[in-house]
């Protein structure tokens, strides 16, 4: 499971619990965690939890952002990459969903990113978000927003999944079955 989080903490003590607690729980569930490599951060804190209680961690990472984002030693495979596009595309590969955590800008790219490539049927792989403490209330309703708009498909808004609780976010991914149809995107090879 690929997990999209900030490479800060946050100003929210509560954020980095919940992240250490998610690696934990994909750990017990035998569901690797494939995340942006770094040891700091919620993605350290992830990391942490994961590799605390026996699990599998691939961590992704450019070679540019090794040392500012200070590199795992600890994890139990690490690939570095020539770009953030590689980051995301090798990320994609080993991944068989996605969860996003609070973050910034890194979390939101790599975020709205796969939702395209879900509109588009390059994957049919679930996404979530663990909207701890109301912290995706804004941008849920922007997306709702832009469903009302017209400019997402109503069912294409079915793709994102969301929950407050972790047990509750996995149990709904691991069901999930993309509502898009596999022919609906424009162009045979994007598949």
């Amino acid at each position: 499971m690929a997990v999209f989080c900030g490479s800060a903490t946050g100003k929210n003590p509560a954020f980095a619990l919940a992240a250490r607690d998610l690696g934990r729980l994909l750990a017990e569930r035998q569901i690797r965690l494939v995340y942006g490599g770094a040891s700091i951060g919620l993605m350290g804190q992830v990391a942490d939890g994961a590799l605390a209680a026996g699990g599998e961690v691939l961590g992704v990472i450019p070679h540019r952002l090794s040392v500012k984002e200070i590199t795992h030693a600890g994890l139990t495979d690490l690939v570095m990459t020539e770009t953030m596009h590689e980051r995301k595309a090798k990320m994609a590969d080993a991944s068989d969903g996605f969860i996003a955590l609070p973050g910034g800008w890194g979390t939101l790219d790599e975020l709205f990113e796969i939702l395209t490539w879900a509109q588009l049927s390059i994957h049919r792989k679930p996404v979530g978000i663990l909207n701890l403490q109301g912290f995706f209330d804004p941008l849920l309703a922007l997306i709702n927003h832009l469903v009302e708009e017209g400019f997402v498909p109503s069912h294409h808004r079915e793709v994102l999944i969301t929950s407050e609780r972790p047990e509750d976010l996995l149990e709904r991914m691991t069901t999930f079955q993309s509502p898009i149809d596999p022919d609906w995107a424009i162009d045979p090879s994007l598949r």
